[in-house]
């Protein structure tokens, strides 16, 4: 396991990975509250909610803004406004989260603190609309299709005919393409369009309600995964719950990942814990509502091999391999046929519709579109070709990535799960597209271990670049260079505040005249 600490490693006072339970002891009080903070961030997602009435994924026919006194927010000088309204709220809740990273590293807080905080950001997003997406309605349009008897994996939403609300506001994008999610995941959809009918709005806050669920059992997973695997459950739960990659991309979007990474999750936690056949079953449901999850499943495999008794490796592997194909093959075709009523694979072809979407995050993409433009200038030729080469070639690099790592993990424990969450983060951005909220599904696996302070504020910057890679509306900003150039310096100042407050002294004056963050006695002032 010596090429882990390249990437995660631990800090002089963090325990090594694999350390045993007694190494995390129990917090013996409560630290102060961040009061302040934890305001500051709420505040901003209440100016996110009101910004995005105006700038976000907003309906084509609203029925409570519409054309009433208020419609003014979506058009000329009202829109800016919203705009701007909306990115000050997301400064907000970046500094605020930035603010709880130093009162962490600090040892000034602890993990409840931290909870509160995201459970306060999160709220106001409950109701708004979709932020940076409108991928939620896409789900609402295949969900209504499985609920009025339409394929959703041979169809588009274009061609269901009732329903007109959710239909008309899937993207155009979308209108005509399958469906590239898992079954579990559209009967989901479907229970929420059953209840919700032709009401987008009450559609969009069901679907929250429900992603809910898969958010509250990544939140039970992790403290016990953090005991496995090595990590402090503060910065684990910094990163991957009170992120603006969850707060507002998993919960503000919303995103279905959301509930793929709750039974992930759970998965690796159960097979930590030696309950193989339930961590099977779960990565099973996993792979179910998102396709990708399927990657995990042959580590699983190996840890499931090693923690099987007697020396002969070749023949504990073929137990576990035999057994975890079993199991994973009843869990597929059940879920399969209850969800669709019928043994349907139609939605394996549908993973090709999201390799539409061409951007640069996704790095193939971006070096066939730079070899396109150079070689336009000398012939005219059609950008395709060059884009399809470099995917190509992309794809060939994950296959063998993703050998090796397996390979690597054959002798179990927590360096499986290490490369089984670097294999996820792989996967999300060397196969297209690379959507941001795609690299929360190693990412989450990964925060359970230990984390040096400088790669924390990594994390920050890219965390900025992804939440702002697409407009408000959902569209993609990723070709808009001055704003992809201010995006960068922001992310790199904010990246810097976490580790040194107020790097360039910009708020320098203000600090005097603050009143203090907690509600107890005044903290101790940070390590450095």
């Amino acid at each position: 396991m010596n090429d882990m600490a390249t990437t995660i490693d631990p800090a002089p006072d963090v325990p090594a990975a694999g350390a045993p339970v007694e190494a995390h002891p129990v917090e013996a009080h409560d630290p102060p509250f961040p009061v302040r903070t934890t305001l500051m961030g709420t505040i901003g997602s209440v100016l996110l909610l009101l910004g995005a009435l105006g700038a976000g994924g907003i309906l084509i026919r609203d029925p409570i803004i519409g054309t009433g006194p208020l419609s003014w927010v979506r058009y000329g000088h009202g829109h800016i406004l919203a705009n701007g309204v909306l990115y000050a709220g997301f400064g907000l809740v970046v500094w605020a989260w930035v603010r709880l990273g130093r009162y962490m590293l600090a040892g000034r807080i602890g993990s409840r603190a931290i909870l509160i905080a995201s459970g306060c950001w999160m709220a106001p997003l409950l109701i708004a609309p979709p932020l940076f997406t409108r991928d939620v309605f896409s789900y609402l349009g295949q969900g209504a299709q499985l609920l009025h008897g339409l394929n959703p994996y041979t169809h588009g939403p274009a061609e269901l005919e009732i329903l007109p609300n959710v239909v008309q506001n899937v993207h155009p994008v979308w209108q005509t393409t399958p469906a590239p999610y898992g079954p579990l995941f559209l009967l989901v959809a479907k229970g929420v369009v059953a209840l919700t009918g032709d009401n987008v709005i009450a559609g969009v806050i069901v679907t929250r309600l429900v992603l809910l669920l898969g958010l509250g059992a990544m939140v039970w997973a992790l403290p016990r995964l953090v005991r496995h695997l090595g990590g402090k459950l503060p910065i684990t739960l910094w990163l991957a719950v009170a992120s603006p990659m969850t707060v507002i991309h998993l919960f503000g979007g919303p995103h279905n990942d959301a509930m793929m990474l709750g039974f992930l999750c759970t998965g690796v936690l159960a097979v930590l814990e030696r309950k193989h056949v339930l961590s099977i079953v779960l990565v099973t449901v996993a792979m179910l509502i998102k396709p990708t999850a399927a990657i995990a499943l042959p580590f699983l495999v190996w840890i499931w091999c090693n923690h099987l008794p007697g020396d002969n490796r070749v023949r504990n592997f073929l137990k576990a391999g035999l057994a975890s194909s079993a199991i994973f093959g009843v869990v597929f075709v059940l879920g399969t046929w209850v969800s669709l009523g019928s043994f349907n694979l139609g939605w394996v072809t549908g993973l090709k519709a999201p390799q539409l979407v061409t951007n640069w995050l996704n790095p193939a993409t971006g070096v066939g579109q730079v070899i396109y433009t150079l070689v336009h200038f000398v012939i005219n030729v059609p950008e395709s070709p060059f884009v399809t080469v470099a995917r190509l070639l992309s794809w060939l690099a994950l296959a063998v990535f993703f050998v090796r790592q397996w390979w690597k993990s054959r002798y179990g424990g927590n360096e499986a799960i290490f490369r089984l969450a670097m294999t996820l983060l792989a996967a999300a951005i060397l196969a297209p597209p690379t959507l941001p909220w795609y690299l929360t599904w190693g990412f989450v696996i990964a925060s359970a271990f230990p984390w040096r302070r400088r790669h924390l504020a990594i994390v920050v910057g890219v965390s900025i670049l992804l939440v702002m890679a697409y407009y408000p509306t959902g569209e993609q900003a990723l070709y808009d260079w001055w704003f992809v150039v201010l995006t960068l310096v922001l992310g790199v100042y904010a990246a810097a505040s976490l580790l040194r407050p107020d790097p360039l002294g910009l708020i320098a004056a203000w600090r005097k005249q603050t009143v203090p963050d907690f509600v107890s006695s005044p903290p101790t002032p940070a390590k450095r």
